[in-house]
Parts: C-alpha cells; structure tokens; sequence
C-alpha cells in the first residue's frame, strides 16, 4: 500500500465530517470533481473501498482506520503548529482554530459535570470541541469507528489504540412527583413486579430503569413506558407526573429536599462507573483536556473510598 499525502488525508476527513463531497469541496476550496480524484487515489493506493457512497457519506471498516489515521495526523499537525509558534496568522494576529475535537459524551454527564471540565481549559489555547451525545454502554463505537478522539463511557475495556482510566460514578435515584406517589401507589411508594405503573425511559436504548426494577423485584419491567430523549426534559416528566425514573442526584437533590420528588427506594441508590477512554497520541491538546476532565470528574462524580 503507497503512503497517503497530507492534502488526501485531508480531503478524507473533509468528506466524512461534512457528509457529501460537495460540502467537503467548500470547506477546502476545491472543486468536487478534485475531491473525488482523491478519494480514488486514496483508494487506487489503498486496494480497497474507502467510503460508502451514501448520503451522507460513510467510511466502510477499512475507511474507518485511514479516518483515525487522518484525525490524528491533522491533530498532531495542529499542536506542532502550537509549539513552534506558527499558528499565528499573518500580520500577527490570532492563532488559527484548532479544528474540532469530537468528543463522546453520555447525556447526563453533558447535563452535569462535563461542560464545567471543558470550560475550565484555557481560552487562549484555541481549542473547539463537536460534542456528540451517546449512551454511555454505546459510547465507545465511535471511537472504534474513529468518529471520536475521546469519549466519556461505561466501558472499562480499552478500545484498541486507546487508553482508558476511571473517572468516579454518576450516581442516581429513583424517583417520581408526589402526585404520582398519591395516584398509583396510595399506601406509599413500592414498586412490585408485574406493577403497571408508568415509567420514563430516556430512549430504547436505556436500560437504567429496567435494570434497577429487575434488580429490586427480581423481574422484568412490562409497565407501560414514556421515551423522553433530553435530559432536562426527562426530568420535567417526571417532576410532571408522567412517571418514576432515575434521575442523576445533581437533578433531584433539591427537589428531594422541598419535597416536590419522592424517592421510590432511599437504600438502592445506582451508581454508574463511568471511565475516560482516548486515542493513545502525544497530543498536548487532549492531555489538556485529559488532565480538565480527570479533575473535574474529582470534585463532581462519587469517588471509591479509600
């Protein structure tokens, strides 16, 4: 296989990031027609397809490692240019923008401690985050894919080509409104199998609420289910009344304490290890954010006792 250049590195990641080769051809300055002579080149070099051409676009198995190899080589470029002090602009002016780090993240980490980390970086080092959301049981995909350089994940595997360390848990509770309380079980709160009382799940892939009722009743949730993908929204149907779930403690602490939620079972809280897994490059920029993320991750999620 001949070495891709630089300029087809690019245009590969171009073409993934923005999803047609015509949307890549303006954020480069090049004709479409330029763009497709790379992706054949690239694919001439490589003997194999590289892309689907779906719309948008999708790197195939192979393509995904040429899009990891693109990412890293366009970050590494991008903190060499930091160090030697040629990111500045002509005339000396700012430094030129760091392309965006795409980064996964689980909606309630995003919700609660996951921004704070990254606005406690340095403003002037120039950095630009895409933030994508995921559950955390799914998260590490698109670091498999290389759609992601690092992602907050259940995890606790290393995806190949990554490290991976703990972060602390993301501790949660069962909880539903007073009225619901007073509505579906009059003597107090007991959730019993084969109970029909109405639950909020955060998706079809959420399995938090089923995984706690299994595990205090010993038996699979048939209640009927409301789908509520936002996090501020999740919690605002079950302040509402729609039905019980469980919140992270940083979302009903305080409801908990006016009395305005009810927590279903105080003795089963569930707390959910959570770990920082990133590409295993030399990039002072995700050591940065490596370093932001472990210490606000200190402060804000349940540590282990020592």
């Amino acid at each position: 296989m001949k070495t891709f250049q630089l300029e087809q590195l690019r245009t590969f990641a171009a073409v993934v990031e923005e999803g047609t080769l015509e949307a890549a051809a303006r954020n480069l300055y090049v004709t479409p027609s330029a763009i497709s002579q790379r992706l054949k080149a690239m694919e001439d070099a490589a003997g194999q397809i590289l892309l689907q051409r779906t719309s948008p676009v999708r790197p195939t198995t192979a393509g995904e490692a040429v899009l990891r190899f693109a990412l890293q080589v366009r970050q590494l470029e991008w903190d060499a240019r930091q160090e030697l002090g040629s990111g500045q602009e002509p005339g000396g002016g700012h430094n030129t923008p760091s392309a965006p780090l795409p980064l996964v993240v689980n909606a309630d980490s995003l919700s609660t401690w996951f921004l704070p980390a990254l606005a406690s970086l340095p403003a002037d080092l120039g950095i630009r985050f895409e933030l994508h959301r995921e559950d955390e049981q799914h998260s590490t995909r698109q670091l498999r894919t290389g759609m992601a350089m690092a992602a907050v994940t259940a995890t606790p595997e290393p995806v190949p080509g990554c490290s991976v360390e703990p972060l602390g848990s993301l501790r949660y509770r069962a909880v539903a409104s007073g009225a619901y309380v007073r509505h579906w079980w009059p003597d107090g709160p007991e959730l019993l199998a084969g109970s029909q009382s109405p639950v909020v799940d955060f998706d079809r892939k959420d399995d938090l609420q089923a995984g706690f009722f299994r595990t205090l009743t010993g038996a699979d949730l048939a209640a009927p289910r409301h789908y509520v993908p936002s996090s501020a929204e999740f919690a605002q149907a079950i302040r509402l009344g729609l039905g019980w779930g469980l919140l992270p403690e940083q979302h009903c602490l305080a409801d908990l304490g006016s009395g305005d939620l009810v927590e279903l079972a105080p003795e089963n809280p569930v707390d959910v290890a959570l770990y920082w897994q990133r590409w295993k490059i030399d990039s002072p920029v995700l050591n940065q954010l490596t370093a932001a993320v472990r210490r606000t991750a200190a402060s804000q999620l349940r540590q282990p006792a020592l």
